[in-house]
């Protein structure tokens, strides 16, 4: 299958080889330090990848495989743009609505004080279950799945607050997804989402085990020495399987750019509509304006999965000198793609470390602003 985007040179689509220069030399220096075993970059413009590189060690035990084009990386949250993006698609075809209430689709979820809580104020991080888990033994019982997000408590009044909801927003997506659909939210986001951008063996969730030798290794860094040791519990097979909704993807580089290059088209790619332009202005804006997100101690200016730049001095990920509209997401510790409506850029970082803060964000500022200063107008 030919990728859909064609490779181009950067003067080509007005992005400055000298800025990009000095994204490369970063993350090269970065390896060299020891920071993170791999790593692997994409920047697209106007529908056609700029560049596209890999670093260093995919894996380093027992002995270190090389970081290849068509190496996947975990995607950690990253994953929820393209989850949320499948409550685009059922919402384009009118079996749901934003305003609806979840409990109106699964009459379940209205257990411990949840029935008025809508399907928007779950993608907005709203909802007020913020800490609610999933239990590894639902990863392949989607029955006792639907059970935990209805077993949700609510710990505090749903819209009163911004807070970032890390897994359970996402579980409770997956849920919804599989009542509309009679479908394993896994088939249905690649058959709705990922098929359609044509980017079948880029992007996953739920990794099938014939993939599972392309994916990277995921380490953190060892609290003696430093160095990058193994995060076993993400390793797994059955991480990799189960596709967990805001956290478990996969995906190259360049199919994370392509993705924020449709969104940045305003939901074409490579002459294909996958999403109405109006549906993409409308999970790219800001809808929680200034108000604080309590898991970050700042505005997030959260979307519809994605969150947005907006105009406060602190931001995550994005790049303090990004577009106010410029939109995306990051993985905990290791990752961020985001995409500028105002120039058609987008771009995609991914490392196989998770790595703690402060260095993690003060990283992503530098990485995301050397791509927005290669953009010319």
């Amino acid at each position: 299958m030919t990728f859909p985007l064609e490779q181009a040179e950067p003067t080509s689509l007005r992005l400055n080889p000298e800025a990009l220069s000095r994204l490369d030399a970063a993350i090269r220096k970065h390896i060299e330090d020891g920071r993170y075993p791999g790593a692997q970059v994409a920047v697209a413009r106007h529908g056609k990848l700029a560049m596209f590189k890999s670093y260093g060690h995919a894996k380093i035990h027992p002995s270190p495989v090389d970081a290849a084009d068509d190496t996947l990386w975990l995607m950690f949250s990253n994953t929820k743009v393209v989850t949320a993006a499948a409550i685009w698609a059922l919402a384009e075809a009118g079996e749901i609505r934003y305003t609806d209430l979840v409990a109106d689709h699964v009459p379940e979820f209205a257990r411990n004080g949840k029935g008025e809580i809508t399907v928007h104020q779950v993608l907005t991080h709203q909802a007020g279950y913020p800490n609610g888990v999933m239990p590894e033994a639902a990863w392949d019982d989607h029955e006792l799945m639907k059970r935990c997000v209805c077993d949700y408590t609510l710990e505090w009044t749903p819209g009163t607050r911004v807070h970032y909801h890390s897994a359970a927003a996402h579980w409770t997506a997956a849920m919804l997804i599989e009542s509309i659909t009679g479908r394993d939210f896994r088939d249905y986001i690649r058959e709705a989402v990922i098929e359609p951008l044509g980017l079948g063996r880029e992007l996953y969730v739920g990794l099938p085990d014939s993939e599972h030798g392309r994916a990277a290794d995921i380490h953190e860094p060892s609290p003696e020495t430093g160095k990058p040791v193994i995060l076993e519990d993400r390793n797994s097979a059955a991480a990799k399987r189960a596709g967990i909704p805001g956290g478990g993807g996969y995906a190259t580089a360049r199919a994370m750019a392509a993705f924020y290059q449709m969104m940045a088209n305003r939901g074409t790619l490579n002459g294909v509509r996958v999403f109405s332009a109006r549906t993409i202005d409308y999970v790219s804006r800001n809808h929680t304006g200034d108000r604080i997100d309590e898991n970050f101690g700042m505005p997030m200016h959260r979307g519809i999965g994605p969150h947005v730049r907006g105009y406060t001095p602190n931001i995550r990920g994005l790049g303090s000198i990004a577009s106010p509209r410029a939109f995306g997401h990051g993985g905990v510790g290791s990752s961020y793609c985001w995409a500028d409506p105002d120039s058609g850029t987008s771009f995609a970082y991914f490392s196989n470390s998770r790595i703690p803060e402060p260095w993690h964000s003060v990283r992503m500022d530098h990485i995301s602003n050397f791509a927005h200063s290669a953009i010319d107008p």
